[in-house]
C-alpha cells in the first residue's frame, strides 16, 4: 500500500527519486501514465495489468468516447526501470503533460503513486485554508458511496 506525501525534484536527466518507502513494493519495473488530473500515475506492473484487464479492456469498443478514453491511457503509458539508486526517468511527453519542470510532490494513493508538479499541486490548494479540497463539499458528495 502506498501512502504519504513527499517533496522532491527531478535531476538534469529527468529522473525522479522514488521515495524509499515506495521502492520495495514497486520492484525494479513499473508503468507510468497520464492521470485524469494533471499529474502522472505510477503503477506496479501487477496493478497496471489489473487496471487494463478490469477497467480499460471492459469498455465497449463500439463507442468513440471509450476508444478515445482507452487511447488516453495506452498512448501515454511507459514501462520504466527503477535503478539501484531508486530513480526512474520521466519521459518528456509525460513531463510536458504534468507540467513538470523541477519540483515535485509524490503522493501515495493506496495502489498507485501520483507524481505532481509542485506548482500544479499547489494550485489545487484553497488559499485560505491551505487544504486540497473543501472537506464539507467532499463529504456531501461521498454520501452516495456510503461514507
Amino acid at each position: 500500500m502506498f501512502v504519504g506525501k513527499f517533496y522532491n525534484s527531478i535531476d538534469d536527466k529527468s529522473r525522479l527519486i522514488v521515495p524509499a518507502k515506495f521502492r520495495d513494493e514497486l520492484g525494479g519495473k513499473c508503468v507510468m501514465a497520464r492521470s485524469l488530473d494533471r499529474c502522472l500515475t505510477i503503477y506496479t506492473l501487477e496493478e497496471w495489468q489489473k487496471f487494463v484487464e478490469e477497467k480499460l479492456e471492459k469498455l465497449p469498443t463500439g463507442k468513440a468516447d471509450t476508444r478515445r478514453f482507452k487511447r488516453f491511457f495506452y498512448s501515454s503509458a511507459a514501462e520504466c526501470d527503477v535503478d539501484k539508486q531508486g530513480r526512474l526517468t520521466i519521459p518528456q511527453e509525460l513531463k510536458d503533460y504534468a507540467e513538470i519542470e523541477k519540483d515535485l510532490v509524490t503522493i501515495g494513493s493506496n495502489r498507485t503513486i501520483e507524481v505532481w508538479s509542485k506548482e500544479q499541486f499547489d494550485e489545487g490548494l484553497d488559499p485560505e485554508t491551505n487544504e486540497v479540497m473543501n472537506l464539507d463539499e467532499v463529504a456531501e458528495s461521498m454520501e452516495q458511496y456510503g461514507f
